[in-house]
């Protein structure tokens, strides 16, 4: 089971991961794809995207689309560990 310090070092134009919801999705495949473009994605690669995804109110075939590329689920205590969240951002 992959944790979020495993997916923090997924931050790279060549091997995006993210975080939406508890679940791990690897976008490296969908980075020429996204309608938004790449940068969106490397923007929040490594990351808990959640927020930024809900934010710019995605459409329900964006989030069919990104079913695809889930590949595991975060442990619950992992994403819901406001700790984790100073640990990525070195406070």
């Amino acid at each position: 089971m992959y944790t979020l310090q495993e997916v923090q070092k997924h931050n790279k134009p060549d091997d995006v991961w993210i975080v939406r919801h508890n679940k791990v999705y690897d976008v490296t495949k969908y980075m020429d794809d996204h309608p938004g473009g790449s940068s969106i994605l490397i923007e929040v690669a490594g990351t808990d995207a959640t927020e930024a995804f809900e934010e710019t109110g995605h459409s329900e075939e964006a989030r069919d689309e990104l079913v695809k590329y889930h590949i595991e689920d975060l442990p619950s205590e992992a994403s819901c560990n406001p700790w984790n969240l100073h640990a990525r951002w070195g406070q």
